[in-house]
């Protein structure tokens, strides 16, 4: 048999055991950072005071752990072939400090060696020989989220000197 929760608009925004509820089914579902998870309980109704009290409870149990949350953030978003700086931003959106971004991202994959598997992956194993296709591919490296060092070593590009083809 399945358990239902009751309404939002039924529930009372004060209710500490609706709230902790509502954040192990948030949880259940996916895996979420602190500040991410508050906000999910406030759009929810719950007070701030309630909110706040269900998340440090959550942090106190071992449910929640944002340090745990951002490895498993880089390695999955890395493994789709994003770049640290996009994951860094995803990482800030979702309200996590700065010194848990950078001690994720360097516990992440080789940069470098990950911006050179995925240029080959989209423009095949040919190095660009043109100023027009390293500049096409390394937007596409930006966009993916990579630095100019990455996508320099990724498609043999001096992005800070212009072309140089004739």
């Amino acid at each position: 048999m399945a358990l239902r929760r009751a309404p939002a608009a039924t529930r009372p925004a004060t209710d500490t055991g609706a709230a902790h509820g509502a954040a192990i089914a948030s949880l259940a579902q996916r895996d979420f950072a602190g500040a991410e998870l508050r906000e999910k309980l406030l759009a929810q109704g719950f007070e701030a005071e309630i909110a706040q009290s269900v998340v440090g409870a959550l942090y106190q149990q071992g449910l929640l752990n944002d340090e745990r949350y951002a490895q498993h953030y880089v390695a999955y978003h890395a493994g789709r072939g994003q770049g640290p700086i996009r994951i860094a931003s995803d990482l800030r959106r979702r309200g996590l400090p700065e010194a848990l971004i950078e001690a994720a991202l360097a516990t992440g994959p080789d940069w470098g060696a990950l911006a050179r598997q995925v240029r080959r992956a989209k423009f095949g194993t040919q190095v660009p020989h043109n100023w027009a296709q390293k500049a096409r591919q390394a937007r596409f490296l930006q966009y993916r989220g990579f630095s100019s060092d990455h996508i320099q070593a990724a498609t043999g590009a001096d992005l800070d000197t212009g072309p140089t083809d004739p």
